[in-house]
Protein backbone atom coordinates (compact mmCIF):
# COMPACT_ATOMS: atom_id res chain seq x y z
CA UNK A 1 0.00 0.00 0.00
CA UNK A 2 0.98 3.49 -0.76
CA UNK A 3 1.45 6.14 2.10
CA UNK A 4 -1.93 8.09 2.90
CA UNK A 5 -2.00 11.24 0.40
CA UNK A 6 -4.35 14.42 -0.70
CA UNK A 7 -5.99 13.49 -3.13
CA UNK A 8 -8.70 15.58 -5.33
CA UNK A 9 -10.81 12.78 -8.00
CA UNK A 10 -12.37 14.77 -10.31
CA UNK A 11 -15.38 12.92 -12.63
CA UNK A 12 -18.53 14.04 -14.26
CA UNK A 13 -20.52 12.14 -12.28
CA UNK A 14 -20.27 12.11 -7.99
CA UNK A 15 -20.30 9.43 -5.22
CA UNK A 16 -23.67 10.82 -3.93
CA UNK A 17 -26.19 12.47 -5.70
CA UNK A 18 -28.79 13.89 -3.05
CA UNK A 19 -32.59 14.51 -3.50
CA UNK A 20 -35.72 14.36 -1.36
CA UNK A 21 -37.83 11.86 0.56
CA UNK A 22 -41.08 11.70 1.00
CA UNK A 23 -40.96 14.05 3.85
CA UNK A 24 -39.10 16.56 2.39
CA UNK A 25 -36.06 15.39 4.78
CA UNK A 26 -32.98 15.46 2.66
CA UNK A 27 -31.23 12.22 1.56
CA UNK A 28 -27.75 11.22 -0.39
CA UNK A 29 -28.06 8.27 -2.78
CA UNK A 30 -25.40 6.74 -3.57
CA UNK A 31 -23.98 7.66 -7.16
CA UNK A 32 -24.39 5.15 -10.04
CA UNK A 33 -22.23 4.14 -12.57
CA UNK A 34 -18.99 1.99 -12.25
CA UNK A 35 -16.54 4.46 -11.91
CA UNK A 36 -18.23 5.70 -8.85
CA UNK A 37 -17.88 2.01 -7.49
CA UNK A 38 -14.44 1.75 -8.66
CA UNK A 39 -12.61 4.97 -7.06
CA UNK A 40 -14.87 4.11 -3.55
CA UNK A 41 -12.01 2.37 -2.23
CA UNK A 42 -9.89 5.39 -2.20
CA UNK A 43 -12.02 7.56 0.18
CA UNK A 44 -11.38 4.81 2.76
CA UNK A 45 -7.13 4.64 2.43
CA UNK A 46 -6.15 8.72 1.36
CA UNK A 47 -7.67 11.98 1.98
CA UNK A 48 -9.91 12.87 -0.98
CA UNK A 49 -11.82 16.03 -2.20
CA UNK A 50 -14.63 14.70 -5.20
CA UNK A 51 -15.00 17.57 -7.57
CA UNK A 52 -18.55 16.44 -9.66
CA UNK A 53 -21.41 18.03 -11.41
CA UNK A 54 -24.13 18.90 -9.62
CA UNK A 55 -26.78 16.74 -11.38
CA UNK A 56 -29.55 17.54 -9.34
CA UNK A 57 -31.86 20.22 -7.80
CA UNK A 58 -30.81 19.64 -4.44
CA UNK A 59 -27.25 19.07 -5.41
CA UNK A 60 -27.56 22.12 -6.84
CA UNK A 61 -29.23 23.22 -3.80
CA UNK A 62 -26.63 21.69 -1.70
CA UNK A 63 -23.94 23.49 -3.93
CA UNK A 64 -25.43 26.79 -3.19
CA UNK A 65 -25.96 26.63 0.97
CA UNK A 66 -22.16 25.51 0.42
CA UNK A 67 -21.19 28.49 -0.89
CA UNK A 68 -19.29 27.05 -3.82
CA UNK A 69 -17.14 25.37 -1.22
CA UNK A 70 -16.64 21.57 -0.40
CA UNK A 71 -19.31 19.90 1.93
CA UNK A 72 -18.85 16.96 4.63
CA UNK A 73 -19.55 13.76 3.38
CA UNK A 74 -19.24 9.88 4.56
CA UNK A 75 -18.38 6.82 2.07
CA UNK A 76 -20.75 3.80 3.32
CA UNK A 77 -17.80 2.30 5.77
CA UNK A 78 -17.87 5.68 7.38
CA UNK A 79 -14.60 6.92 6.28
CA UNK A 80 -14.78 10.86 5.93
CA UNK A 81 -14.21 13.09 2.41
CA UNK A 82 -15.12 16.20 0.70
CA UNK A 83 -17.69 16.74 -1.61
CA UNK A 84 -17.28 19.91 -4.16
CA UNK A 85 -20.57 20.29 -6.34
CA UNK A 86 -20.10 22.21 -9.17
CA UNK A 87 -23.21 23.99 -11.00
CA UNK A 88 -23.66 24.29 -14.60
CA UNK A 89 -25.84 26.33 -16.80
CA UNK A 90 -28.34 24.04 -17.85
CA UNK A 91 -27.76 24.89 -21.38
CA UNK A 92 -24.17 24.67 -21.89
CA UNK A 93 -24.42 21.59 -19.95
CA UNK A 94 -27.21 19.81 -22.40
CA UNK A 95 -24.23 20.99 -25.03
CA UNK A 96 -21.85 19.52 -23.28
CA UNK A 97 -23.06 16.01 -22.45
CA UNK A 98 -25.97 15.64 -24.86
CA UNK A 99 -24.29 16.67 -27.89
CA UNK A 100 -20.46 16.88 -27.57
CA UNK A 101 -19.26 14.12 -24.68
CA UNK A 102 -21.55 11.36 -25.72
CA UNK A 103 -22.90 11.78 -29.38
CA UNK A 104 -19.36 13.02 -30.60
CA UNK A 105 -16.40 11.75 -28.11
CA UNK A 106 -18.09 8.61 -27.42
CA UNK A 107 -19.29 7.77 -30.81
CA UNK A 108 -15.86 8.54 -32.17
CA UNK A 109 -13.81 6.54 -29.65
CA UNK A 110 -15.80 3.67 -30.37
CA UNK A 111 -15.39 3.76 -34.23
CA UNK A 112 -19.62 4.16 -34.56
CA UNK A 113 -19.79 6.36 -37.25
CA UNK A 114 -19.92 5.01 -40.67
CA UNK A 115 -18.86 8.41 -42.12
CA UNK A 116 -20.57 7.57 -45.57
CA UNK A 117 -23.74 9.84 -43.29
CA UNK A 118 -22.10 10.42 -40.18
CA UNK A 119 -20.95 12.81 -38.39
CA UNK A 120 -21.87 16.27 -39.54
CA UNK A 121 -20.42 19.06 -38.08
CA UNK A 122 -22.39 22.25 -38.45
CA UNK A 123 -22.29 25.35 -36.32
CA UNK A 124 -24.47 24.01 -33.84
CA UNK A 125 -21.81 21.47 -33.38
CA UNK A 126 -19.07 24.08 -33.24
CA UNK A 127 -21.23 25.98 -30.70
CA UNK A 128 -22.04 23.08 -28.64
CA UNK A 129 -17.93 22.84 -28.64
CA UNK A 130 -17.21 26.56 -27.81
CA UNK A 131 -20.09 27.25 -25.10
CA UNK A 132 -20.84 23.56 -23.88
CA UNK A 133 -17.77 21.53 -23.45
CA UNK A 134 -15.06 23.95 -23.27
CA UNK A 135 -17.43 25.96 -21.11
CA UNK A 136 -17.87 23.03 -18.56
CA UNK A 137 -14.39 22.04 -18.44
CA UNK A 138 -13.63 25.14 -17.70
CA UNK A 139 -15.94 25.49 -14.30
CA UNK A 140 -14.41 21.89 -13.46
CA UNK A 141 -10.96 23.20 -13.73
CA UNK A 142 -11.94 26.55 -11.61
CA UNK A 143 -12.88 23.98 -8.96
CA UNK A 144 -9.76 22.01 -9.11
CA UNK A 145 -7.86 25.66 -9.01
CA UNK A 146 -9.72 26.27 -5.78
CA UNK A 147 -8.99 23.30 -4.21
CA UNK A 148 -5.25 23.46 -5.05
CA UNK A 149 -4.67 26.83 -3.66
CA UNK A 150 -6.75 25.32 -0.37
CA UNK A 151 -4.15 22.20 -0.92
CA UNK A 152 -0.77 22.45 -2.96
CA UNK A 153 0.45 19.17 -2.57
CA UNK A 154 -3.05 17.76 -3.41
CA UNK A 155 -2.84 15.22 -6.58
CA UNK A 156 -5.50 15.39 -9.41
CA UNK A 157 -6.93 12.44 -10.39
CA UNK A 158 -8.90 13.53 -13.73
CA UNK A 159 -11.73 10.89 -15.03
CA UNK A 160 -13.04 9.93 -18.38
CA UNK A 161 -13.54 11.74 -22.09
CA UNK A 162 -15.62 14.41 -20.52
CA UNK A 163 -12.55 16.22 -19.01
CA UNK A 164 -10.17 16.32 -21.87
CA UNK A 165 -9.60 19.79 -21.70
CA UNK A 166 -9.70 20.76 -18.07
CA UNK A 167 -6.25 19.27 -18.01
CA UNK A 168 -4.78 22.27 -19.77
CA UNK A 169 -6.62 25.13 -18.16
CA UNK A 170 -5.41 23.57 -15.02
CA UNK A 171 -1.92 23.70 -15.93
CA UNK A 172 -2.07 27.29 -17.25
CA UNK A 173 -2.94 28.49 -13.73
CA UNK A 174 -0.97 25.99 -11.64
CA UNK A 175 2.43 24.56 -13.69
CA UNK A 176 3.77 22.44 -10.90
CA UNK A 177 0.65 20.64 -10.14
CA UNK A 178 0.78 16.72 -10.56
CA UNK A 179 -2.08 15.78 -12.84
CA UNK A 180 -3.34 11.65 -13.73
CA UNK A 181 -5.83 10.81 -16.31
CA UNK A 182 -7.61 8.24 -16.53
CA UNK A 183 -9.53 7.10 -19.96
CA UNK A 184 -12.24 4.66 -19.56
CA UNK A 185 -13.24 4.22 -23.28
CA UNK A 186 -11.02 2.67 -26.13
CA UNK A 187 -8.34 5.33 -27.86
CA UNK A 188 -9.07 5.00 -31.40
CA UNK A 189 -6.16 5.28 -34.27
CA UNK A 190 -5.04 8.06 -35.62
CA UNK A 191 -7.00 8.39 -38.85
CA UNK A 192 -10.43 8.18 -37.09
CA UNK A 193 -9.42 11.05 -35.47
CA UNK A 194 -9.45 12.88 -37.97
CA UNK A 195 -13.57 12.76 -38.21
CA UNK A 196 -13.41 15.76 -36.05
CA UNK A 197 -12.66 19.39 -37.18
CA UNK A 198 -8.52 20.13 -36.34
CA UNK A 199 -9.00 22.54 -33.61
CA UNK A 200 -11.48 20.19 -31.86
CA UNK A 201 -8.93 16.90 -31.96
CA UNK A 202 -5.78 19.36 -31.56
CA UNK A 203 -7.82 20.73 -28.20
CA UNK A 204 -8.41 17.21 -27.37
CA UNK A 205 -5.12 15.90 -27.39
CA UNK A 206 -2.97 18.97 -26.08
CA UNK A 207 -5.73 19.39 -23.22
CA UNK A 208 -5.22 15.43 -22.02
CA UNK A 209 -1.10 15.78 -22.38
CA UNK A 210 -1.22 18.31 -19.95
CA UNK A 211 -1.17 15.69 -17.75
CA UNK A 212 1.94 13.94 -16.00
CA UNK A 213 0.08 10.27 -16.73
CA UNK A 214 -2.25 9.39 -18.59
CA UNK A 215 -3.48 5.65 -18.39
CA UNK A 216 -5.69 3.71 -20.28
CA UNK A 217 -7.47 -0.43 -19.84
CA UNK A 218 -5.21 -2.09 -22.35
CA UNK A 219 -1.92 -2.29 -24.15
CA UNK A 220 -3.68 -1.81 -27.00
CA UNK A 221 -5.43 1.53 -26.60
CA UNK A 222 -1.80 2.94 -25.12
CA UNK A 223 -0.61 2.49 -28.56
CA UNK A 224 -3.14 3.86 -30.23
CA UNK A 225 -3.01 7.19 -27.78
CA UNK A 226 1.08 7.24 -28.43
CA UNK A 227 0.32 7.27 -32.58
CA UNK A 228 -2.70 9.58 -32.31
CA UNK A 229 -0.45 12.37 -30.54
CA UNK A 230 2.22 11.82 -33.08
CA UNK A 231 -0.20 12.38 -35.46
CA UNK A 232 -2.23 14.94 -34.68
CA UNK A 233 -0.32 17.36 -32.64
CA UNK A 234 3.39 16.18 -34.04
CA UNK A 235 4.08 15.01 -29.96
CA UNK A 236 7.55 13.53 -29.86
CA UNK A 237 7.17 9.48 -28.77
CA UNK A 238 8.86 6.95 -27.54
CA UNK A 239 6.30 3.91 -27.98
CA UNK A 240 8.89 1.59 -26.13
CA UNK A 241 8.86 3.34 -22.51
CA UNK A 242 5.48 4.69 -23.27
CA UNK A 243 6.71 8.68 -23.32
CA UNK A 244 5.34 11.78 -24.93
CA UNK A 245 7.00 14.93 -25.13
CA UNK A 246 4.99 18.19 -26.13
CA UNK A 247 4.94 21.77 -25.56
CA UNK A 248 7.92 21.34 -23.18
CA UNK A 249 6.22 18.47 -21.37
CA UNK A 250 6.82 15.17 -20.47
CA UNK A 251 3.67 13.03 -20.19
CA UNK A 252 3.85 9.21 -19.29
CA UNK A 253 1.35 6.42 -20.74
CA UNK A 254 0.29 3.04 -19.01
CA UNK A 255 -1.55 0.51 -19.46
CA UNK A 256 -3.60 -0.16 -15.81
CA UNK A 257 -6.95 -2.30 -16.62
CA UNK A 258 -9.54 -1.53 -13.78
CA UNK A 259 -11.56 -4.31 -12.29
CA UNK A 260 -13.69 -5.39 -9.97
CA UNK A 261 -13.92 -6.10 -6.21
CA UNK A 262 -14.32 -9.96 -5.30
CA UNK A 263 -15.09 -9.43 -1.97
CA UNK A 264 -17.75 -7.11 -2.53
CA UNK A 265 -19.79 -8.93 -5.38
CA UNK A 266 -19.37 -12.09 -3.44
CA UNK A 267 -21.63 -10.36 -0.37
CA UNK A 268 -23.57 -8.92 -2.94
CA UNK A 269 -24.48 -12.40 -4.50
CA UNK A 270 -25.37 -13.82 -1.34
CA UNK A 271 -27.63 -10.96 -0.64
CA UNK A 272 -31.71 -12.07 0.20
CA UNK A 273 -32.43 -9.76 -2.40
CA UNK A 274 -30.06 -11.78 -5.25
CA UNK A 275 -31.05 -14.85 -3.92
CA UNK A 276 -34.73 -14.13 -4.44
CA UNK A 277 -34.20 -12.89 -7.91
CA UNK A 278 -31.86 -15.61 -8.51
CA UNK A 279 -35.00 -18.33 -7.15
CA UNK A 280 -37.43 -16.48 -10.06
CA UNK A 281 -34.98 -17.05 -12.62
CA UNK A 282 -33.80 -20.32 -12.10
CA UNK A 283 -37.57 -21.57 -12.01
CA UNK A 284 -37.87 -20.25 -15.36
CA UNK A 285 -35.19 -20.98 -17.03
CA UNK A 286 -34.79 -23.28 -19.87
CA UNK A 287 -32.52 -26.02 -19.99
CA UNK A 288 -29.46 -23.96 -21.32
CA UNK A 289 -28.96 -20.16 -20.64
CA UNK A 290 -27.33 -17.55 -22.82
CA UNK A 291 -27.03 -14.27 -21.02
CA UNK A 292 -26.05 -10.46 -21.55
CA UNK A 293 -26.10 -7.75 -19.71
CA UNK A 294 -26.10 -4.38 -20.85
CA UNK A 295 -26.68 -0.40 -21.46
CA UNK A 296 -28.66 -0.27 -24.55
CA UNK A 297 -25.28 1.94 -25.96
CA UNK A 298 -25.25 1.05 -29.95
CA UNK A 299 -21.53 0.11 -28.72
CA UNK A 300 -22.84 -2.83 -27.00
CA UNK A 301 -23.62 -4.66 -30.37
CA UNK A 302 -27.02 -5.77 -29.36
CA UNK A 303 -28.86 -5.70 -32.59
CA UNK A 304 -26.46 -7.94 -33.45
CA UNK A 305 -25.76 -10.45 -31.27
CA UNK A 306 -29.51 -11.23 -31.04
CA UNK A 307 -28.99 -11.94 -34.93
CA UNK A 308 -26.02 -14.31 -33.84
CA UNK A 309 -28.66 -16.33 -31.78
CA UNK A 310 -31.51 -16.36 -34.70
CA UNK A 311 -29.03 -17.61 -36.92
CA UNK A 312 -27.75 -20.24 -34.06
CA UNK A 313 -31.51 -21.51 -33.64
CA UNK A 314 -31.99 -21.93 -37.21
CA UNK A 315 -29.24 -24.59 -37.58
CA UNK A 316 -30.04 -25.76 -34.33
CA UNK A 317 -33.73 -27.04 -34.29
CA UNK A 318 -32.64 -29.82 -31.44
CA UNK A 319 -31.95 -27.17 -29.60
CA UNK A 320 -35.77 -25.48 -29.31
CA UNK A 321 -37.03 -25.54 -26.14
CA UNK A 322 -33.82 -26.10 -24.66
CA UNK A 323 -32.06 -23.04 -24.63
CA UNK A 324 -33.32 -19.31 -23.99
CA UNK A 325 -31.45 -16.01 -24.23
CA UNK A 326 -32.38 -13.51 -21.59
CA UNK A 327 -31.38 -10.39 -22.55
CA UNK A 328 -30.84 -7.83 -19.11
CA UNK A 329 -30.39 -4.14 -20.62
CA UNK A 330 -30.24 -0.91 -18.75
CA UNK A 331 -31.95 1.73 -21.01
CA UNK A 332 -29.03 4.47 -21.38
CA UNK A 333 -28.90 8.33 -22.89
CA UNK A 334 -32.89 8.16 -24.35
CA UNK A 335 -32.59 11.92 -24.38
CA UNK A 336 -30.05 11.28 -27.22
CA UNK A 337 -31.20 10.63 -31.00
CA UNK A 338 -29.28 8.08 -31.85
CA UNK A 339 -30.03 5.91 -28.29
CA UNK A 340 -33.56 5.83 -28.96
CA UNK A 341 -33.63 4.88 -32.23
CA UNK A 342 -31.22 2.31 -31.17
CA UNK A 343 -33.40 0.93 -28.34
CA UNK A 344 -36.02 0.55 -31.14
CA UNK A 345 -33.48 -1.61 -33.22
CA UNK A 346 -32.68 -3.84 -30.29
CA UNK A 347 -36.98 -4.24 -29.55
CA UNK A 348 -37.73 -4.75 -33.47
CA UNK A 349 -34.58 -7.43 -33.50
CA UNK A 350 -35.79 -9.39 -29.93
CA UNK A 351 -39.57 -9.74 -31.73
CA UNK A 352 -37.76 -11.24 -35.03
CA UNK A 353 -36.35 -13.92 -32.99
CA UNK A 354 -39.53 -14.75 -30.92
CA UNK A 355 -41.41 -14.02 -33.72
CA UNK A 356 -40.00 -16.84 -36.05
CA UNK A 357 -38.71 -19.42 -33.51
CA UNK A 358 -41.24 -19.23 -30.47
CA UNK A 359 -43.99 -21.40 -29.88
CA UNK A 360 -46.06 -22.34 -26.33
CA UNK A 361 -44.36 -23.05 -23.54
CA UNK A 362 -40.35 -21.38 -24.90
CA UNK A 363 -39.95 -17.83 -25.51
CA UNK A 364 -36.56 -17.58 -27.05
CA UNK A 365 -35.54 -14.44 -25.91
CA UNK A 366 -36.58 -13.01 -23.12
CA UNK A 367 -36.13 -8.88 -23.54
CA UNK A 368 -36.12 -7.39 -20.02
CA UNK A 369 -35.82 -3.19 -20.37
CA UNK A 370 -35.22 -2.01 -16.52
CA UNK A 371 -32.38 -0.79 -14.18
CA UNK A 372 -32.16 -3.51 -12.18
CA UNK A 373 -28.72 -4.19 -10.97
CA UNK A 374 -30.13 -6.87 -8.62
CA UNK A 375 -31.42 -9.10 -11.10
CA UNK A 376 -28.32 -9.01 -13.18
CA UNK A 377 -26.30 -10.39 -10.46
CA UNK A 378 -28.59 -12.90 -9.67
CA UNK A 379 -28.73 -13.79 -13.65
CA UNK A 380 -24.82 -13.76 -13.50
CA UNK A 381 -25.25 -16.87 -11.04
CA UNK A 382 -27.35 -18.78 -13.30
CA UNK A 383 -25.71 -18.22 -17.18
CA UNK A 384 -24.38 -21.47 -19.22
CA UNK A 385 -22.75 -18.83 -21.78
CA UNK A 386 -22.40 -15.05 -21.19
CA UNK A 387 -22.56 -13.49 -24.64
CA UNK A 388 -20.58 -10.03 -24.83
CA UNK A 389 -19.98 -8.72 -28.44
CA UNK A 390 -19.61 -5.18 -28.29
CA UNK A 391 -18.12 -3.40 -30.96
CA UNK A 392 -15.33 -1.77 -28.86
CA UNK A 393 -15.12 -1.21 -25.60
CA UNK A 394 -12.54 0.28 -23.04
CA UNK A 395 -13.08 -2.82 -20.23
CA UNK A 396 -16.09 -4.65 -20.46
CA UNK A 397 -16.70 -5.38 -16.44
CA UNK A 398 -19.59 -6.94 -17.26
CA UNK A 399 -16.94 -9.56 -18.34
CA UNK A 400 -15.60 -9.45 -14.89
CA UNK A 401 -18.45 -9.17 -12.36
CA UNK A 402 -20.17 -12.53 -13.80
CA UNK A 403 -17.44 -15.31 -13.84
CA UNK A 404 -17.09 -14.07 -10.01
CA UNK A 405 -19.89 -15.20 -8.92
CA UNK A 406 -21.72 -17.82 -11.17
CA UNK A 407 -22.14 -21.25 -9.87
CA UNK A 408 -23.16 -22.96 -13.44
CA UNK A 409 -18.97 -23.62 -14.80
CA UNK A 410 -20.34 -20.76 -17.57
CA UNK A 411 -18.65 -20.10 -20.62
CA UNK A 412 -17.58 -16.38 -21.30
CA UNK A 413 -18.36 -15.58 -25.16
CA UNK A 414 -15.87 -12.21 -25.71
CA UNK A 415 -15.48 -9.89 -28.56
CA UNK A 416 -11.71 -9.00 -29.58
CA UNK A 417 -12.76 -5.61 -29.21
CA UNK A 418 -13.40 -5.25 -25.68
CA UNK A 419 -10.69 -4.07 -23.16
CA UNK A 420 -11.29 -7.29 -21.15
CA UNK A 421 -10.13 -9.59 -24.03
CA UNK A 422 -6.39 -8.17 -23.63
CA UNK A 423 -6.60 -10.11 -20.00
CA UNK A 424 -8.71 -12.66 -20.54
CA UNK A 425 -7.68 -14.25 -24.01
CA UNK A 426 -6.28 -17.77 -22.95
CA UNK A 427 -10.00 -18.52 -21.06
CA UNK A 428 -12.46 -17.21 -23.21
CA UNK A 429 -14.29 -17.77 -26.69
CA UNK A 430 -13.14 -14.88 -28.28
CA UNK A 431 -15.36 -13.53 -31.48
CA UNK A 432 -15.31 -11.00 -34.25
CA UNK A 433 -18.09 -8.68 -33.24
CA UNK A 434 -19.62 -8.28 -36.74
CA UNK A 435 -19.30 -11.65 -37.38
CA UNK A 436 -22.86 -12.85 -37.06
CA UNK A 437 -22.21 -16.49 -38.72
CA UNK A 438 -18.87 -16.60 -36.35
CA UNK A 439 -20.75 -15.47 -33.44
CA UNK A 440 -23.63 -18.11 -34.04
CA UNK A 441 -20.86 -20.83 -34.21
CA UNK A 442 -19.31 -19.97 -31.00
CA UNK A 443 -22.76 -19.84 -29.04
CA UNK A 444 -22.80 -23.44 -30.37
CA UNK A 445 -19.07 -24.22 -29.30
CA UNK A 446 -19.86 -22.45 -25.67
CA UNK A 447 -23.32 -24.86 -25.39
CA UNK A 448 -21.07 -28.02 -26.08
CA UNK A 449 -18.42 -27.27 -24.36
CA UNK A 450 -17.09 -30.40 -22.18
CA UNK A 451 -17.66 -29.84 -18.09
CA UNK A 452 -14.19 -30.42 -17.26
CA UNK A 453 -12.97 -27.11 -19.95
CA UNK A 454 -15.95 -24.81 -18.67
CA UNK A 455 -14.47 -25.21 -15.04
CA UNK A 456 -10.93 -24.92 -15.92
CA UNK A 457 -11.54 -21.61 -18.05
CA UNK A 458 -13.87 -20.47 -15.11
CA UNK A 459 -11.60 -20.82 -12.25
CA UNK A 460 -8.77 -19.17 -14.65
CA UNK A 461 -10.74 -16.19 -14.94
CA UNK A 462 -11.64 -16.02 -11.47
CA UNK A 463 -7.98 -16.49 -10.21
CA UNK A 464 -6.78 -13.52 -12.66
CA UNK A 465 -9.86 -10.97 -11.35
CA UNK A 466 -8.63 -11.73 -8.10
CA UNK A 467 -5.14 -11.60 -8.21
CA UNK A 468 -5.61 -8.50 -10.20
CA UNK A 469 -8.88 -6.24 -8.28
CA UNK A 470 -9.61 -2.86 -7.74
CA UNK A 471 -7.35 -2.39 -4.86
CA UNK A 472 -4.12 -3.40 -7.16
CA UNK A 473 -5.53 -0.98 -10.01
CA UNK A 474 -5.58 1.98 -7.98
CA UNK A 475 -1.96 0.83 -6.57
CA UNK A 476 -0.87 0.81 -9.73
CA UNK A 477 -1.72 3.86 -10.55
CA UNK A 478 -0.49 5.90 -7.51
CA UNK A 479 2.64 4.59 -7.64
CA UNK A 480 2.57 5.77 -11.17
CA UNK A 481 2.13 9.59 -10.08
CA UNK A 482 4.70 9.00 -7.46
CA UNK A 483 7.15 8.46 -10.24
CA UNK A 484 6.57 11.18 -12.21
CA UNK A 485 6.79 13.69 -8.89
CA UNK A 486 10.05 15.40 -8.83
CA UNK A 487 10.07 15.88 -12.62
CA UNK A 488 10.26 19.95 -12.92
CA UNK A 489 7.51 20.63 -15.47
CA UNK A 490 7.77 23.80 -17.57
CA UNK A 491 4.87 25.75 -18.39
CA UNK A 492 3.10 24.78 -21.69
CA UNK A 493 4.15 26.89 -25.05
CA UNK A 494 0.88 28.89 -26.19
Amino acid sequence: MTERRKLIVVSNRGPVTYSRDDSGERVAKRGGGGLVTALRSLVTQHDVTWIASAMSEEDAAVAGEAGGEAVEETADDGSPYRLKLVVHDPVAYDRYYNVVANPVLWFVQHYLWGLATAPEFDHGVHAAWAEGYVSVNRAFAEAVVEELERSPDASVFFHDYHLYVAPRLVRERVPDATMSHFVHIPWVMPDYWRALPEPIRRAVHEGILANDVVSLHTDRWCRSFLRSCEDVVGAEIEFEGGLVRHGGRETSVRARPISVDPEEFAEIAGSGEVRAAEHDIAAERPEFLILRVDRTDPSKNIVRGFRAYELYLEAHPEMYGRVGMLALLDPSRQDIPEYSEYLGAIQRGARTVNDRFQHPGWLPLDLRIADDFTQAVAAYKQFDVLLVNAIFDGMNLVAKEAPLVNTRDGVLILSENTGAHEELEPWVVSVNPFDVAGQAEALHVALTMAGDERRVRLEAIRRHIREHDISAWIETQLHDLDEVVGRSPTSISA
